[in-house]
């Protein structure tokens, strides 16, 4: 009966917390709407040193082995009061691929033949072709995603975070977004280590994407 009761206790309070959760999301995504409202349109760059390109994917079911990119860029043309003209593109460099603490030569065979092929495609790029408004400060963009010499629709789950029109120590509009994906590796022609149905013995299709980025747009006008 005991260990009932703190069962009931323990569900209760998280449960609680849940629900004092939703306003505080709901007030972050009403503010970073405001602030999306207030920004100018006009085209944005990325600002490097405040972005972020990793991907996930499963080993041996163990873990989620997690990697990214060093070198990329992106554009936007951004348009709050009319989103549907609101164009997002991003390239990136194969050759930039980060491991944590990779085994000798294991960075190679990542870029070597069976897997990126980093000398045959340098390069990775999106190019978006539509955008879905999925709440306050939320859309799904679809584009054509590029890997691996193959072409095929992606859809980035897409958060604005919050931004500014400028002020005097920054004197450039900003916009920060965070955006997330899947796709199927082997959709792209890079099926190596897959595990045969029911087993997890290699490296899983299905690889997840996760984005962090902050631009810089049109000056404030005046200029302070």
């Amino acid at each position: 009966m005991r260990k009932f009761l703190i069962v009931m206790l323990t569900c209760l309070s998280v449960a609680a917390c849940d629900q004092a959760d939703k306003p505080k999301k709901a007030d972050a995504a009403a503010t970073a709407a405001a602030e999306m409202a207030a920004s100018p349109a006009g085209h944005y760059v990325l600002d490097k040193a405040h972005a972020s390109l990793v991907f996930r994917v499963s080993h041996l079911g163990f873990s989620h082995y997690t990697a990214g990119f060093t070198s990329y860029d992106a554009t936007l043309e951004f348009d709050p009061k009319d989103l549907a003209k609101t164009q997002f593109d991003g390239t990136v460099d194969v050759r930039s691929l980060t491991l944590n603490n990779p085994p000798a030569g294991f960075l190679d065979d990542l870029l070597g033949k069976a897997w990126f092929e980093a000398d045959k495609f340098p390069t990775i790029t999106f190019h978006q072709t539509g955008i879905e408004v999925t709440g306050l400060n939320t859309a799904n963009i679809t584009g054509d995603f590029t890997l691996h010499g193959v072409t095929k629709p992606l859809t980035l789950a897409v958060t604005f975070n919050g931004g500014w029109v400028g002020n005097q120590y920054d004197p450039h509009a900003r916009a920060g977004f965070s955006a997330h994906g899947t796709l199927k590796r082997s959709d792209f022609g890079m099926a190596y280590g897959i595990p045969e149905p029911g087993t997890n013995m290699g490296v899983g299709d299905e690889v997840s994407i996760a984005l962090e980025a902050e631009f810089t747009g049109p000056p404030l006008n005046p200029a302070p």
